[in-house]
């Protein structure tokens, strides 16, 4: 079985039990130290996208980080290739401005300058790093923007912890193999021409003894602070960031 097909297989399990559990999964519900990433994340949403933009969000799962985008007011288009995962995704926001749709991020059904803004919450390593890059910039608009939170392949220790999901039948080999990188990164900046990023998570496989010993509002600070000293730009566990298509 090729590794798409076991990730669907994998999502499409994760969403029937889901739905049977009516047990929904939000970045809002992460430690506090962890979240970090995921509120800059959020904030970018907010400063670029408002109830006129057209956002097209690519593997958006059973919804995680849909919220955000809805909340903007703007055309919501979430993608992913679990049809089940969409199902629970359309369960939890029915009432909103959203549209779902299964796609390939390798192949997206849409036409070139479709959207505004285009968003990623962890599925770069879910496809070819540079076919999902092309077609990233072929559907944004001319001086749309794409937005993404993703897992930084560098850290030995978090390199490490990926291996031990793949020997656990966790996660695909193919995953492992296209996780970002910081070359993968500077393809970005050189196909779009301006990037800014932002790192975060030097020490995040310590937060759970962190949460214990100091209580999460406090590990946060220490995480925080690290990250402002030390160069967390090889060590990090997250990654966000934005490029303008000019």
């Amino acid at each position: 079985m090729a590794d798409k097909d076991i990730e669907k297989a994998r999502y499409d399990k994760s969403a029937k039990q889901a739905l049977d559990n009516n047990n929904f999964s939000s970045v809002n519900n992460l430690t506090e130290s962890i979240r970090l990433p995921y509120k800059h994340y959020q904030s970018l949403i907010i400063k670029y996208a408002n109830s006129d933009s057209y956002i097209l969000e690519i593997g958006a799962g059973m919804g995680e980080n849909t919220e955000m985008l809805l909340n903007t007011g703007a055309n919501v288009f979430a993608t992913d290739i679990s049809g089940k995962s969409l199902s629970v995704l359309s369960k939890r926001f029915q009432h909103c401005r959203l549209i779902t749709q299964v796609a390939d991020m390798e192949k997206l059904p849409f036409d070139d300058i479709s959207f505004d803004v285009v968003v990623s919450a962890g599925s770069l390593s879910y496809g070819d790093n540079d076919i999902v890059l092309h077609e990233i910039y072929r559907v944004l608009k001319p001086r749309g923007v794409f937005i993404a939170i993703d897992s930084l392949n560098h850290n030995p220790i978090y390199r490490l912890n990926r291996y031990i999901h793949y020997l656990r039948n966790r996660r695909s080999l193919s995953t492992l193999q296209r996780m970002p990188t910081l070359m993968l990164l500077e393809k970005y900046r050189l196909k779009f021409g301006r990037i800014d990023v932002v790192f975060f998570g030097a020490i995040s496989y310590l937060s759970p003894i962190f949460n214990k010993m100091f209580g999460e509002h406090i590990s946060a600070k220490i995480s925080n602070k690290i990250d402002t000293l030390v160069s967390v730009k090889k060590s990090a566990f997250k990654f966000v960031m934005v490029v303008e298509k000019e």
